[in-house]
């Protein structure tokens, strides 16, 4: 099947970011493949989408699973032959700031299987798809939590953080995307980082419904990097970490 459009995949995109995101791409045009571990909840959000005019379809898709992603690989090499964007969005935060010297590492480990080895097999899985797309993008979802830069500096909010699992993990995120956006330079994938924020997300563990709290941010604004750097044309950013205010330190 032939389309026209840039064919987006996005992983945990149900609910959240990963819905604004999409719901985001697709108005703008293009052709969002939307990942859920969950039938129900993926299938009401595409359905979200379409009703409101624009395109999308369900792709069962649990990161940490090898099995789901060949299944998602092939479905859509076999149904498209190519992949332009990559958005790698599913994560989780299991930690609740517990003492580094209590934390478990069974709760580590569950962290960095979602977003350290879910995201690099996600990009190990793509890029045959993308390096068949005219110009391709990496986008990996961060966290300025995984910024070594931030941790480290006693003038910054985060020098008082501590958040072991979540945070070690989103440092490897970004050093999966320094190795890649190296590997790839010399294609035409571009792969980069994106923090969103402290974003009002049942994520942060809050109820959504309330009003935001001081200090934290809509999940319109912590998608609105993500979208940019998913719809821009010129696909020049290679190895970044940005946000919304711009370029942050690794």
């Amino acid at each position: 099947m032939a389309v026209t459009a840039t064919l987006t995949l996005i992983t945990g995109a149900d609910k959240g970011i990963g819905f604004e995101t999409a719901m985001a791409l697709a108005k703008l045009g293009q052709h969002v493949l939307l990942g859920s571990r969950h039938q129900d909840q993926g299938q009401q959000a595409v359905d979200k989408i379409r009703q409101a005019g624009y395109d999308a379809e369900l792709v069962i898709l649990d990161v940490t699973k090898q099995s789901d992603i060949d299944r998602a690989k092939a479905r859509i090499d076999e149904k498209y032959g190519y992949l332009d964007v990559l958005i790698n969005n599913a994560g989780i935060a299991l930690d609740n700031h517990e003492n580094a010297e209590t934390l478990s590492t069974n709760v580590i480990r569950a962290e960095f299987d979602v977003n350290f080895f879910g995201t690099v097999s996600m990009i190990q899985a793509f890029i045959p798809l993308l390096k068949k797309s005219k110009s391709a993008k990496i986008i990996n979802v961060s966290s300025n939590m995984g910024s070594l830069g931030l941790a480290s500096d006693p003038n910054s909010r985060f020098y008082h953080v501590s958040s072991l699992g979540y945070q070690s993990s989103k440092v490897a995120v970004n050093f999966a995307t320094i190795t890649f956006a190296k590997e790839l330079k010399d294609t035409h994938i571009t792969v980069n980082s994106v923090n969103p924020g402290w974003t009002a997300t049942s994520f942060g563990g809050r109820d959504v419904s309330q009003p935001v709290p001081q200090g934290m941010q809509s999940v319109h604004q912590g998608a609105q990097q993500i979208i940019k750097l998913a719809s821009d044309p010129t696909n020049e950013l290679n190895g970044t970490f940005t946000e919304n205010e711009g370029t942050l330190p690794w």
